[in-house]
């Protein structure tokens, strides 16, 4: 029985790029190019009228950003981001677990990305669309879930459920039931989209949820040891004890 092919479409203002992504993917038999779109208008268009399964989306393009085209799309496809190298556009991706290709991008970086993308659309076709994981991660609000890799699967972690966060080298390892979870973000662009009034980093290598706190009590004359509902104890340091002193009055 021959497998039914994926429907593809191309959204890239320049025309080399578009020349480049369809010779990658002449070489995917799986993967059927039913369209091209060179601005963000054409793409919102396209995708709606004829709904392909996958997207291949710069991030930046003239009429409407990439963002703004998944905001205005009915239809809700897999999609590939394309983007120049941006730290916080990367992170923010990592944050929607959402597959991304940095400019310029190679071949093999191209074939890598296609192998992951098919073996979850042949595994979990009925997993959170990645626009909408899109339209959290590259938002300026404070996140209210996560999305993380375990294999080929993404699982969506709820922030409220998050107990708390600890640095793992240059990753963030998300204590939440289920887990733990190793997000490919650091510690510090992770504190910049959780909510402060609920998550608060007490050292350099810990974000605890003030929800999950059972009770805090002096460790030394400067210092708060916070205890979790866990059981779990994290050693404040001294300019987080303080500011959790003041909160407390």
């Amino acid at each position: 029985m021959t497998e039914e092919r994926v429907r593809a479409l191309v959204v890239e203002d320049e025309p080399e790029a578009r020349q480049m992504l369809r010779g990658f993917l002449e070489e995917a038999p799986w993967l059927e190019l039913v369209g091209e779109a060179a601005d963000g208008r054409e793409a919102v268009a396209r995708i709606d009228a004829l709904k392909p399964a996958l997207v291949f989306l710069d991030v930046r393009l003239p009429e409407l950003s990439g963002l703004e085209v998944l905001e205005r799309i009915r239809h809700q496809p897999e999609v590939v981001f394309a983007t120049a190298y941006d730290r916080y556009a990367v992170a923010a991706f990592e944050l929607g677990a959402l597959d991304y290709l940095v400019k310029p991008f190679g071949h093999q970086r191209f074939r890598s990305m296609l192998q992951r993308v098919r073996r979850r659309l042949a595994l979990d076709p009925d997993a959170t669309p990645s626009p909408e994981r899109a339209r959290g991660a590259l938002g300026s609000a404070p996140l209210r879930r996560l999305f993380a890799r375990t294999g080929d699967r993404i699982v969506p972690i709820p922030v409220t459920t998050i107990q708390r966060v600890q640095a793992r080298g240059d990753y963030a390892e998300i204590h939440a039931p289920g887990g733990p979870f190793l997000l490919h973000v650091s510690l510090t662009e992770l504190a910049g989209r959780l909510d402060p009034e609920r998550f608060v980093q007490v050292h350099r290598s810990h974000i605890v949820n003030l929800d999950a706190v059972k009770l805090m009590r002096p460790y030394d004359d400067r210092r708060l040891l916070v205890v979790l509902v866990s059981g779990e104890e994290i050693v404040a340091s001294r300019a987080a004890s303080e500011a959790l002193r003041r909160q407390a009055r």
